[in-house]
């Protein structure tokens, strides 16, 4: 049974998704900067942690760190793999724009704006890019960086087509976007990220990317062969239960579907 420490309040404009799997070392750092950011803005918003059944002291600090900021809260949840503590805090938020950010925020939370409106708007998904023109990566091992585009390039095969980088961990969902493909989600490992935009294309919903700068963090928990490979086999099980219709869409011929404009 999940427990969270948020209580019934009117939806904000936006609400921060960070999942956190044994975070301790940097997880207060992370909300102590984007509190500090999102502080200065004009809308309303809130963070929600969460966890996914660490074994270390993340859930105490962010209850804690909690207790001084009314508007961040922690959703507790078993351990299920990071894809199943997304899923989980975009279904718990009612908020019109639902943020996913990861706990190790690789991406300057400064360059939240680009997701949102007035900078762009009319989209059911923007995706951060780390390989669209104007984005910058930084610190990051060139072998690294080629497992990511040998990745990149299967998934286009297997199906989520014009999309650069389909693993980058900062995507910003419109609220009925969120609940309907979030709804669907069944993977709860890294994989999720090409599940949802899979779907999302085959609703025709409305994707775009939008170029950031990134730091690669040395302690990610991604492995990015032996993750690949996983990857790799849920990716199958995407396109089984699509064309089985488990999903519930009418799967359509393979043809190359471009993400749909607004």
């Amino acid at each position: 049974m999940a427990e969270s420490t948020s209580t019934p309040q009117q939806a904000p404009f936006l609400t921060i998704v960070i999942p956190a799997y044994n975070e301790e070392r940097r997880i207060l750092s992370t909300l102590q900067r984007v509190v500090s950011y999102l502080g200065d803005q004009s809308y309303s918003w809130d963070i929600l942690v969460v966890d996914d059944g660490s074994t270390d002291n993340t859930a105490a600090l962010v209850q804690k760190f909690a207790t001084s900021y009314a508007q961040v809260s922690l959703l507790s949840i078993p351990h299920r793999g990071k894809g199943w503590a997304v899923r989980s805090g975009m279904l718990h938020t009612k908020a019109e724009y639902r943020f996913l950010c990861d706990a190790d925020l690789s991406m300057p939370i400064e360059q939240l704006d680009r997701f949102l409106p007035p900078q762009i708007t009319g989209y059911d998904v923007v995706i951060g890019s780390r390989e669209s023109p104007g984005a910058r990566r930084f610190n990051e091992p060139q072998r690294r960086h080629l497992l990511g585009r040998v990745y990149n390039y299967i998934t286009r095969v297997m199906g989520v087509r014009n999309i650069s980088d389909t693993q980058c961990g900062f995507k910003c969902f419109h609220g009925p976007a969120a609940d309907t493909l979030f709804s669907l989600q069944r993977i709860p490992g890294f994989a999720f990220d090409v599940e949802v935009l899979f779907l999302a294309q085959r609703m025709n919903m409305r994707l775009v990317e939008v170029p950031i700068d990134w730091y690669y963090e040395a302690e990610s928990k991604v492995r990015p062969l032996i993750d690949g490979l996983g990857m790799i086999g849920e990716m199958l099980g995407i396109r089984w239960r699509y064309f089985r219709g488990r999903y519930g869409l009418k799967a359509h011929g393979d043809k190359d579907r471009p993400p749909g404009q607004p």
